[in-house]
């Protein structure tokens, strides 16, 4: 996730806790989603898996602003 902003998302991750939270639970949520996406668990609602998309959706957003806010500093 952000491979263009990789410095920077190295750094937020070492200074801020709670980007590195976000970002760690975005990226816990793409595997699980992986998982049920590619038949390695079956056993989640496919509702359950778009809930999972949007909260996965809201994370990324969150960790984009904080990047460019931290690069436009």
């Amino acid at each position: 996730m952000f491979h263009e902003y990789r410095d920077i998302v190295t750094k937020l991750k070492q200074e801020d806790k709670h980007f590195k939270k976000i970002f760690d639970k975005h990226n816990d949520i793409h595997d699980e989603i992986e998982k049920h996406e590619t038949g390695k668990n079956n056993h989640i609602h496919p509702l359950e898996i778009e809930k999972l998309k949007k909260q996965k959706l809201r994370l990324k957003d969150e960790a984009y602003t904080m990047i460019i806010n931290y690069k436009n500093k």
